[in-house]
């Protein structure tokens, strides 16, 4: 027994420590994308220059605009989640936002043909594809809600 209670004390403590690591990284690629945001809204030339290549004139104020809400939204929901990833709606939520942009770029490369794979559109897509795979890996980190915590969150609402 003495050494099965260290072995999940340690898989406790490697949990909470890849938990960390996953909050670190979601508050970076938050910050990443809060500066996207800022040079969307600055300059939609910075689309076209950068993501958009295909079909740089497609890309005009309006759409670098809509990307950068787009962009502004996925970043406070990945900060929001970092700083309370046990809150497993958050959780839920922040995982799709990975989805969405992997989605988005992969499609605007290979169906819509407005983003050739550059430096700039494989960058969101190995941020994506990576943060998928550690939210995934994260689940099994998240504590499951008691029945206590459920009934609270119950009569809070």
């Amino acid at each position: 027994c003495k050494n099965r209670c260290n072995y999940l004390r340690s898989d406790s403590e490697n949990m909470g420590r890849f938990l960390n690591l996953l909050r670190t990284w979601l508050v970076m690629v938050s910050v990443i994308a809060m500066g996207n945001s800022v040079q969307s809204f600055r300059d939609h030339s910075f689309l076209s220059e950068k993501l958009y290549t295909g079909t740089p004139d497609f890309v005009n104020g309006l759409q670098a605009r809509t990307f950068g809400i787009w962009t502004l939204l996925s970043s406070i929901i990945r900060c929001a989640c970092a700083m309370d990833i046990q809150n497993r709606t958050l959780y839920h939520i922040t995982l799709w936002t990975f989805v969405l942009a992997l989605g988005h770029f992969l499609s605007e490369a290979f169906i819509y043909k407005t983003a050739p794979l550059t430096i700039g559109v494989m960058a969101p897509l190995i941020v994506a594809g990576s943060s998928i795979v550690g939210m995934l890996i994260g689940f099994q980190c998240i504590s499951e809600p008691t029945e206590g915590n459920a009934a609270k969150k119950i009569k809070r609402n």
